[in-house]
């Protein structure tokens, strides 16, 4: 494939991106938040197989680098995502 058309993809994705994130109203963003963190839970999976399968040194090092950014992206997710459900609940007088 030709990079100029890898680039061109790249550029619509992060802007198409940006435009829906500025579009979210503050209400929907802890379930889109929880989504997200599933999606991230999914690429933790595949890193895992990429990781283990024997093949390549730079496969492995790649999934290991893999599993250890989306693991971040799930754990710091999920502690966003609690704190801001924390803030609905009745605080006991």
């Amino acid at each position: 494939m030709d990079v100029s058309y890898l680039l061109f993809i790249l550029m619509l994705a992060v802007f198409l991106g940006f435009e829906l994130i500025n579009k979210v109203p503050a209400t929907l963003h802890t379930p889109l938040m929880s989504g997200a963190n599933a999606i991230s839970g999914i690429t933790v999976v595949g890193a895992i197989a990429l990781a283990g399968t024997g093949r390549a040194d730079v496969a492995q090092w790649l999934g290991a680098g893999a599993v250890a950014l989306a693991s971040v992206n799930v754990v710091g997710g999920y502690m966003v995502t609690d704190r801001m459900l924390g803030f609905f609940k009745k605080k006991e007088g």
